[in-house]
């Protein structure tokens, strides 16, 4: 029989479906594909349904599915089974349908089945401790204008204060305008006046990436990184255990992420971009 696997974000979800299929279609193992996010906080009962029904049922031959595991960004606690109850309509011959928060998902594609510190750094930041199936304890996530360093919208808000209060090059600052098209009023506009600002600040990752050359720049990444483990990785007092991470910045910064676990006295386990094959590995044991 066949197991399906989410990981969901709120633009896209990763859908694996392993196992083997006993129907004549055989839908070989380990297929994967993608439909638009889902995240119950977001997103109505009906608008989950219509995702569900459009882009994902039509792949898949619902009676070979005997295990559900969805992980998504939103799925709090109080929306665990609300979500696994819509799920159930769709896959009602499954043995088990579970939803659960993106960070268990990525602390059980990161560290499988084994106690450890997993983190997410994409667009917003989170860690938790974890003891090899569920989280111990976790420091929580304020979103950018309260917290999240280390995460991609936090490192563009502090590259564009630096950039405009002169703590960065004046040459950086007319490339970044010329390269970007963006200019003070635009960007106050973008952060403050338009929706997903946090998106607009994450977008600033590449730009600043481009940019590592410049010392100040990659001590600007450095630091927020340093900051990050300080914050939501120190309160776990577990320094013997690795740091693992999920999500894209750090993927793209892993040489500053690793300069940083080192100076912090951690050492760097796992970094994957996104968690869906580790998940896949985890559900197969």
């Amino acid at each position: 029989m066949l197991t399906l696997i989410a990981d969901s974000g709120s633009t896209k979800t990763d859908w694996a479906l392993t196992g083997i299929d006993p129907s004549p279609r055989r839908v070989s193992a380990a297929t994967r594909f993608h439909t638009q996010g889902i995240n119950p906080i977001h997103q109505s009962d009906n608008e989950i349904r219509q995702i569900l029904h459009q882009e994902l049922l039509p792949y898949l031959s619902i009676e070979n599915i005997s295990h559900v595991y969805f992980y998504g960004s939103g799925v709090r606690p109080e929306k665990e089974a609300p979500m696994a109850q819509l799920l159930r309509e769709m896959f009602s011959c499954a043995e088990v349908v579970e939803a659960h928060s993106d960070l268990l998902g990525a602390a059980r594609a990161l560290c499988g089945h084994n106690y450890g510190i997993a983190s997410i750094l994409g667009t917003g930041a989170n860690s938790c401790l974890y003891d090899g199936k569920n989280i111990l304890q976790h420091t929580p996530a304020l979103g950018y204008i309260l917290g999240d360093e280390g995460s991609g919208a936090v490192m563009g808000k502090r590259f564009l204060h630096d950039l405009y209060c002169g703590l960065l090059s004046e040459d950086l600052k007319a490339e970044f305008e010329k390269k970007t098209k963006l200019t003070l009023p635009e960007i106050i506009n973008r952060v403050y006046r338009q929706p997903l600002a946090n998106r607009f600040l994450a977008s600033l990752t590449e730009f600043i990436h481009d940019h590592l050359s410049d010392p100040d720049v990659e001590d600007l990444v450095r630091q927020s990184f340093i900051d990050f483990i300080r914050i939501y990785i120190a309160p776990y007092e577990h320094q013997y255990l690795p740091l693992s991470f999920v999500g894209s910045i750090a993927h793209y910064f892993t040489d500053q992420l690793s300069e940083a676990v080192e100076s912090e006295e951690y050492t760097l386990g796992t970094i994957l971009r996104n968690p869906i094959e580790g998940l896949v590995e985890y559900h197969s044991v």
